[in-house]
C-alpha cells in the first residue's frame, strides 16, 4: 500500500512538472478577425513559443503574439516589419525598411495607404497585419514595446487543414535583391 501512494505521488509530481513546464514555454492563441489573412483566419488556433525570445531577439518577418498597446482586450497576432532603430515608410503600395523596398509574398493585397518615414523607437517594433488594408496595426501610429511580446507564432494546430509550422520569411527573402541586403546591413551597422 505504501508503494502505491509513493507511485501516485511521483506520478502527480511529474504531471505537475510537465504541466508547468508547458505553461512556461508554450501557449495557445485563437486568431480573431481578418487582419492576418491569407495566412491566418479567424478561429484558427496557433501554438506560441514563449521561450523563443528568451534565446534570441525578435526578427523581421516573425509572426508574433503580443499584449495590445492600443486599448484592445485580446492578445494580437501580427508580423514584425521593422526592428528598433530601423526607419519604415509605406508609399505607393510598398513597404520600405531602411529605404529598401520589401518583397512581401505573404500579404493579401498591397497597402492602399501611405505612412510617412519614421524611425522605430529603441526597444519597440513596427508590426503589420498580412491583410494590409483590413488591419489595426503600427501604420495607425503605435509600436509594440519589447515587454509586450508574448512569443513567436510557431505551429498552427486547428483546423486540421491548417496544421503545420508557421512559415518564416527572413530579411534576405523580403528584400528585392542581394544588393539591397548589402545596403541594409551597411545602414544598420553605420
Amino acid at each position: 500500500m505504501k508503494s502505491f501512494f509513493r507511485e501516485l505521488a511521483i506520478t502527480a509530481a511529474l504531471a505537475l512538472a510537465v504541466f508547468f513546464l508547458l505553461r512556461f514555454t508554450i501557449d495557445t492563441v485563437i486568431v480573431l478577425g481578418i487582419s492576418m489573412e491569407p495566412n491566418f483566419y479567424s478561429g484558427q488556433r496557433v501554438l506560441v513559443s514563449k521561450v523563443s525570445y528568451r534565446l534570441h531577439e525578435p526578427d523581421r518577418g516573425d509572426v508574433i503574439v503580443f499584449r495590445p498597446v492600443n486599448g484592445e482586450d485580446n492578445d494580437l497576432i501580427k508580423r514584425i516589419i521593422a526592428l528598433p532603430k530601423d526607419t519604415v515608410e509605406i508609399k505607393d503600395g510598398a513597404v520600405y525598411v531602411n529605404n529598401t523596398e520589401l518583397k512581401e509574398p505573404y500579404i493579401k493585397n498591397p497597402p492602399n495607404y501611405n505612412f510617412p518615414e519614421q524611425k522605430v523607437p529603441a526597444n519597440e517594433y513596427f508590426v503589420l497585419g498580412d491583410n494590409r488594408n483590413k488591419s489595426n496595426d503600427s501604420h495607425t501610429g503605435w509600436f509594440v514595446p519589447r515587454q509586450n511580446i508574448v512569443g513567436k507564432a510557431w505551429v498552427s494546430i486547428w483546423p486540421p487543414p491548417k496544421w503545420g509550422l508557421v512559415p518564416e520569411y527572413s530579411l534576405s527573402e523580403q528584400l528585392t535583391n542581394l544588393f539591397d541586403l548589402y545596403l541594409v546591413r551597411c545602414y544598420i551597422y553605420k
